[in-house]
């Protein structure tokens, strides 16, 4: 398998541009299924979930064209509602593909999705909004089948048990599903997330009606959606990964394409109280070197501390003054990337939810084993910070959420190099 070799201790320095959202792109793609007129993706992103998503389309007999950073989607004919389980196993919005399947068919076939090793993917919600909206739905193994001869308006609430918040992917799916629902739906406590706001703001361009009433969205279905373009915004998680990789080796790191105020609130927080400098311009945010004080975080829904930044963060925690904690409140448990560091140096311990990082900790090359994207993202910046050299695995994953995370690092210094085995 193809790994990198890492020469840390190099600080880094320079300005790079950030790419498009992988996870609001995943979304979209699923959205632009439901209209029989071509639907227009600006700023892409070029990695390989998008092949995937190409894939997908095609097999069920969508005309796609992609060029560069656009993805022209033409699903006017759409063959077959079966997702090939080799294609939706790879993604985890698969329940939204199918969602906009049988809003457009009434029937779907498909697996249940995959995605990342360091959480199990509930599908209960989403297959409750199928059930809400009229479908007939029977899980058999590891396939979803769902039939409906027509989705009428329903209520669904998007909450999820335990306190981790509403479920941005069953979000999403119910708003697919009552986008040509016939009559009014009324979506509870939905995800605020920028990827559900994404997809209400193209729906809204597709023609159909929707509406903010309190914690609630209604939907107005309608048989036929319209053309429409949509830009892909700026990913935030691919943003923090680059800033954190600045301040992990206490370097100068710009990041062009995104605002300060487009990062969740919770991360610019949580930078601000580990004494990180930030500073920022239009369409810019800059990191500076600086002697990094320990904090406590809490993982949280948009505005908070993102989850998909949660590992990185614990990366860079391992170079503060002082014990750290952060505490997991998205997911029952998400800590993939912690063998890693610690055979990295790290001094991380693991009690429940919560990680506690002592620093800080003198970091020192290894071979490591990234599991899923950010865990191997949060094992390559803390490798290009040790001393000596690192060799990571996973390169897979890495691939899945960011566009040549590894030539953007070694265009800011990095020594990284990819090798086969």
């Amino acid at each position: 398998m193809t790994h990198l070799r890492i020469a840390g201790g190099r600080p880094l320095s320079g300005s790079v541009p950030v790419q498009g959202s992988k996870n609001v792109f995943l979304h979209l793609a699923a959205a632009a299924l439901l209209s029989a007129r071509p639907v227009r993706l600006c700023n892409v992103p070029r990695i390989s979930d998008t092949g995937v998503v190409a894939d997908i389309l095609t097999a069920v007999g969508t005309q796609i064209l992609l060029e560069g950073t656009t993805l022209i989607v033409h699903a006017d004919d759409i063959r077959t509602s079966v997702i090939p389980h080799g294609l939706g196993s790879k993604i985890r919005p698969t329940l939204c593909f199918g969602a906009a399947l049988l809003s457009r068919t009434g029937q779907v076939i498909l697996p249940t999705p995959g995605g990342d090793a360091f959480a199990v993917r509930h599908v209960d919600l989403h297959l409750r909004a199928m059930r809400a909206a009229g479908a007939e739905v029977r899980v058999i193994g590891g396939t979803v089948t769902a039939y409906a001869r027509v989705l009428r308006g329903f209520d669904f609430d998007c909450s999820t048990v335990g306190g981790f918040g509403p479920s941005l992917g069953a979000t999403v799916t119910a708003l697919l599903l009552a986008a040509s629902a016939r009559g009014e739906s009324r979506l509870t406590s939905p995800s605020g997330e920028p990827e559900v706001r994404a997809t209400v703001e193209l729906l809204r361009r597709m023609g159909v009606q929707i509406e903010e009433a309190g914690a609630a969205l209604l939907v107005e279905g309608r048989d036929r959606l319209s053309p429409a373009t949509a830009r892909v915004p700026s990913d935030r998680m691919a943003a923090g990964t680059l800033l954190l990789a600045g301040a992990i080796t206490k370097g100068q790191v710009e990041v062009t394409g995104v605002d300060l105020h487009v990062l969740p609130r919770g991360f610019i927080d949580a930078l601000d109280r580990s004494r990180t400098r930030v500073a920022s311009g239009h369409d810019r945010v800059r990191v500076e070197p600086s002697a990094l004080c320990p904090v406590i975080v809490e993982t949280g829904v948009h505005p908070g501390f993102p989850t998909d930044l949660q590992p990185q963060l614990v990366a860079l925690l391992t170079q503060a003054s002082g014990t750290s904690r952060v505490v997991e409140r998205v997911y029952t448990r998400r800590d993939s990337h912690l063998p890693g560091l610690v055979a990295l140096g790290a001094d991380i311990s693991l009690s429940g939810p919560e990680l506690r990082i002592s620093g800080p900790s003198r970091l020192r090359g290894t071979t490591v084993h990234g599991e899923d994207i950010r865990a191997a993202t949060a094992l390559l910046l803390a490798a290009v910070a040790a001393e000596g050299t690192t060799t990571l695995h996973g390169v897979s994953h890495l691939r899945r959420g960011y566009e040549d995370l590894a030539g953007v690092l070694g265009a800011l210094g990095a020594d990284i190099t990819e090798e086969d085995p």
